[in-house]
């Protein structure tokens, strides 16, 4: 799973697994599901972010994770 935010469209995308958008729904206002051709869930977008999401803190819980990386985009000319 893979975790991406845009500050610049203030747009988070939590990639489920990988493959490729056949078809997108917006199942309320700001948030679209992405599905794959077998119409499983590949993703999720959720449109203002940071109006929905506290971006500042993620919090990890009971997840069997086996790797954990973190990366932070550093803007062009900095």
């Amino acid at each position: 799973m893979i975790l991406q935010y845009h500050p610049d469209t203030d747009m988070l995308h939590i990639q489920l697994a990988t493959g490729v958008s056949t078809e997108s729904e917006e199942v309320v206002p700001g948030i679209v599901l992405d599905f794959d051709e077998h119409n499983r869930v590949i993703g999720i977008e959720i449109e203002e972010a940071s109006t929905f999401i506290d971006l500042s803190r993620l919090d990890l819980s009971s997840l069997p994770v086996a790797s954990l990386t973190l990366s932070k985009t550093v803007p062009v000319g900095a």
